[in-house]
């Protein structure tokens, strides 16, 4: 039996296929990515030798490739691959609708020709725009997406829905607030705060700093995903979330004095246009239903977190500087 992994070179992506492997070692994981800039399989040295772990190098929108690709004994897909960086989709959202919704067409085409068991849809919490204070979304409310980024991811939510509807496939979404842990490009708040302040550089803050964020320690988000590929209901959207919102100012200044460094570090800058206020996930129904609850304290995860890239300041230079992009041609050679 094997599982076909889309983006299984991305930080979350990553994190995932690593505990996969480790705790599946006789099904075969197929990480099918395109290895963009955010993918990086250093971020997979810990399996990568294992035998039910293969690397496939390729685009979702590449019909022919997904179809080469996907094994015809595919027990299910999940679904990572997406663009996700919302300033890049203010700058240009082409490539969001490209490969978050066109991409996402495809997968599905193939995973029913393919008679795939399930599909698994990795969603956000963006998808719901900005909550009012005190307001937790919940998976039946109405979607209003703020940014181009969130706008391609729910029009990719719709299109795995129709699938579902109207072909009958057993597909399942999950929508995660942010995550956090060891191995995040540094574009992304806390890994770029991390690394700058490890540097005494200056850690932009747009507007006032008092947007709030729900955070996730990403081996937290995985344990729910496996939960909802083993035991979700088909047809049916999960939420995962830390239940701890809490405004970017005071992430920032937790942060700092777990580094050391003063809060003169932090530099206000120009608000992102259309930035949403709150994002905030109700979870209880995956509780509820699956029997998962993140375990991780913020605190507790954010030092591990800082000690690791502390430890990994290596992979830190070599992520921001793009050595990490010829990895794939020293590993595996130019085809």
């Amino acid at each position: 039996m094997s599982i076909f992994v889309t983006g299984g070179a991305g930080f979350i992506g990553s994190q995932f296929i690593r505990d996969y492997v480790m705790q599946h070692p006789n099904e075969l994981v197929i990480n099918y990515d395109a290895l963009t800039y955010a993918g990086n399989l250093e971020n997979l040295d810990p399996v990568a030798h294992l035998p039910n772990y293969k690397l496939v190098k390729g685009d979702i929108c590449d019909e022919q490739a997904v179809l080469a690709a996907m094994p015809d004994d595919c027990a299910a897909v999940v679904h990572f691959a997406a663009e996700s960086h919302v300033d890049r989709s203010i700058l240009s959202a082409k490539e969001f609708v490209v490969t978050n919704v066109v991409g996402t067409q495809n997968v599905l085409d193939i995973a029913r020709h393919k008679k795939v068991g399930r599909f698994l849809h990795i969603s956000t919490d963006e998808v719901g725009g900005s909550m009012a204070p005190g307001q937790w979304f919940t998976e039946d409310m109405p979607l209003h997406p703020s940014s181009p980024y969130a706008a391609s991811k729910t029009a990719a939510e719709h299109m795995v829905r129709a699938a579902g509807h109207t072909f009958g496939m057993d597909v399942v979404i999950t929508r995660t607030s942010n995550n956090y842990g060891p191995y995040q490009f540094p574009e992304k708040l806390l890994p770029l705060a991390i690394s700058n302040a490890m540097q005494g550089e200056s850690i932009p803050v747009y507007g006032d700093g008092m947007q709030e964020r729900d955070w996730i320690h990403v081996a937290d988000n995985c344990k729910a995903l496996m939960a909802v590929l083993a035991k979700g209901k088909a047809g049916e959207t999960y939420h995962i979330g830390g239940r701890n919102p809490l405004p970017n100012m005071e992430v920032l200044k937790l942060l700092l004095k777990i580094t050391g460094q003063p809060e003169t570090l932090l530099k206000h800058v120009t608000d992102r246009l259309g930035h949403d206020r709150r994002y905030a996930v109700d979870c209880s129904k995956t509780t509820r239903e699956l029997g998962w609850a993140p375990e991780t304290p913020f605190e507790e995860g954010l030092r591990s977190t800082v000690a690791w890239y502390r430890d990994n300041q290596q992979w830190v230079a070599r992520a921001r500087s793009g050595e990490y992009r010829g990895y794939y041609e020293r590993m595996y050679g130019s085809r």
